[in-house]
């Protein structure tokens, strides 16, 4: 399965046909308000950067890294939640009960779920968009050093 700014892809039907043993809720777009938001919100966030790259202004860009920090922090917090509901919010009249086990999903990385390994990484836009965090981290924190024979 793919998570996108607005919306899913993969096997979901297959995820839920699977998941539905062991009493987990159905995947469905129509439960995240986030697709409807986070295209603005990232929008706005490009268009920071830009203004930031066109003026070449400090303060944009202290403006536009402080939003994506934002962003991540709010979006690494929200996804948590939604795994965590996802994996312990289960229906106790599933078939499939296993005392004490709950199915929540790695943040990052990959988890043994019973006979299943459950997986979590970021695909390429989450990767440019870590990158351009960690350029404008460089950018904004890198302070070159002058030789001794150079004046400012």
């Amino acid at each position: 399965m793919k998570i996108w700014l607005n919306g899913l892809s993969g096997n979901i039907e297959q995820i839920n046909g699977l998941n539905h043993y062991i009493g987990m809720k159905f995947i469905s777009v129509n439960d995240f308000k986030e697709f409807k938001i986070l295209p603005y919100v990232f929008g706005a966030l490009t268009l920071v950067g830009l203004a930031a790259a066109i003026v070449k202004s400090r303060k944009f860009l202290w403006t536009w890294f402080v939003g994506l920090c934002l962003f991540a922090v709010v979006g690494f917090n929200d996804f948590y939640m939604w795994e965590y509901n996802y994996g312990h919010k289960l229906n106790p009249h599933a078939a499939i009960k296993v005392e004490g086990m709950n199915y929540q999903p790695p943040l990052f990385g990959y988890k043994q779920l019973l006979n299943f390994t459950a997986g979590s990484l970021p695909d390429t836009g989450g990767i440019l968009v870590g990158i351009g965090g960690l350029l404008a981290a460089v950018a904004l924190f890198y302070k070159p050093r002058l030789s001794p024979n150079k004046t400012k």
